[in-house]
C-alpha cells in the first residue's frame, strides 16, 4: 500500500483502506458486521439501525460489533441543526457509541467541533463529509482528522466536482482524504487510490451484497442500471439526491415545486422544509426496502452501478478490492 493508504488504515485501525458508507435505509447490522470482519471500515447509520431494522441502539451496536468479530466499526453523525429532540438523540447515540468502544466517526451537514471534542478526549478519529473547499476549510477549523470527499459520481447527496478536482483543491489542506463516489469495481477503486486518496468510501457497491437486507427489486435495479441511468432529484430531501431514473422519477420530475424551492432558500424555513422531505422520504424508503415495489421504485444509487454486475458476499467484495491495490505505492 501507499503512504496515504497506510495512514488511513492507522487512523481507522483497519487492514483495508475502504469504507462501507452509512446508508439509510440499507445499513443493517449484518452488512456492517460483514464488511468490518473482512478488514475494512463499516459505518453504523443510527436512524437505519433503530427505525428501519428495529434495534435498540445500544443492543444493536453490540450486535454489530459481535458480527464484526471484534474488529472496529464506525458511527455516522448527521449534525445539521434541526429539531432539538433529534440533536439530543444524536448526542445520546454518540455517547453510547463512545461507551461501547467506537472510535471512528463520520460527521456530516453541520459544524463537527463538538463531536471532535468528545471523540478526541478518548483518542478517537473524526472524518467529515465535504463536497468543496469552503466546507473543507470549516471542517479543518473544527479540528477533524480527515475528509470524506463526496464527488459528483456519488449516490445519495452527491457533490458537484470530480474526484480529480477535489484532490487538487483539498490536498493542500494536509489532511487524509477519502474518495466517495463512483467506485463499483476494482479498477476504479485502484484508480482513486492511485490519485492519492487514502481510502475509498462505497455505498451502492455494498447494497448489492448478500448481507444487505433490501428487496430483490433493489438489487436488480442496481445490476441493470448504467451510469447514464443515474439522475439527481430534489424530491426526496429538498437537495439533489442521486437515484436510478425509473418511470416514477420521470413522471414526477426531479425538481422541487415553486413553494418548496422558496422555502428551501429561507434561512429559517429551509430546515423545516428539509425535515418535512426527510420524514416523508424515510417513511417511503422504509416501506420499499422491505416490501419491494413495481415501476414506482425510487432507488438511491450512484454512478458506480456501471461496475456492479452481481450480488456478492460483502466480505468477498472487500477481499477482491484489497487485492487490487496490493503492491501499489513506493
Amino acid at each position: 500500500m501507499s503512504a496515504t493508504t497506510e495512514e488511513f488504515c492507522r487512523l481507522a485501525n483497519v487492514e483495508v483502506p475502504l469504507i462501507c458508507g452509512a446508508m439509510y435505509p440499507c445499513s443493517n447490522p449484518e452488512l456492517v458486521g460483514a464488511v468490518a470482519a473482512a478488514g475494512a471500515m463499516a459505518i453504523v447509520q443510527p436512524l437505519s439501525l433503530v427505525y428501519v431494522h428495529g434495534r435498540d441502539f445500544r443492543e444493536g451496536l453490540k450486535e454489530t460489533q459481535s458480527l464484526a468479530g471484534g474488529k472496529p466499526i464506525g458511527f455516522n453523525a448527521i449534525i445539521e441543526k434541526s429539531a432539538k429532540a433529534y440533536e439530543n438523540r444524536m448526542r445520546q447515540w454518540i455517547d453510547i457509541s463512545l461507551e461501547e468502544g467506537v472510535r471512528f466517526f463520520v460527521t456530516a451537514l453541520g459544524n463537527p467541533s463538538w463531536v471532535v471534542e468528545k471523540v478526541h478526549e478518548v483518542g478517537g478519529t473524526v472524518f467529515h463529509d465535504v463536497t468543496e473547499l469552503k466546507w473543507a476549510k470549516k471542517a479543518v477549523d473544527a479540528g477533524v482528522d480527515g475528509l470524506i470527499c463526496v464527488n459528483k459520481r456519488a449516490g445519495g447527496h452527491a457533490g458537484t466536482l470530480s474526484p480529480e478536482q477535489l484532490m487538487e483543491d483539498l490536498s493542500p489542506l494536509g489532511l487524509p482524504l477519502v474518495a466517495a463516489g463512483g467506485a463499483g469495481d476494482e479498477t476504479e477503486y485502484a484508480r482513486l487510490v492511485n490519485l492519492g486518496y487514502g481510502a475509498v468510501q462505497m455505498g451502492t457497491r455494498f447494497i448489492a451484497t448478500e448481507e444487505c437486507q433490501v428487496h430483490k427489486d433493489y438489487w436488480d435495479a442496481i445490476i441493470k442500471a448504467k451510469e447514464d441511468d443515474i439522475v439527481l432529484t430534489e424530491r426526496l430531501s429538498g437537495v439533489p439526491v442521486a437515484v436510478i431514473n425509473t418511470p416514477l422519477v420521470q413522471k414526477v420530475g426531479t425538481k422541487a415545486g415553486p413553494i418548496a424551492r422558496r422555502l428551501l432558500k429561507g434561512r429559517r424555513t429551509k430546515h423545516w422544509m428539509r425535515t418535512f422531505y426527510a420524514l416523508k422520504s424515510l417513511r417511503e424508503l422504509k416501506n420499499t426496502i422491505k416490501k419491494g415495489v413495481t415501476y414506482k421504485d425510487v432507488w438511491q444509487a450512484g454512478k458506480s452501478v456501471q461496475g456492479i454486475n452481481a450480488v456478492e458476499p460483502a466480505g468477498e467484495v472487500v477481499r477482491r478490492f484489497a487485492k487490487a491495490i496490493q503492491g501499489t505505492g513506493p
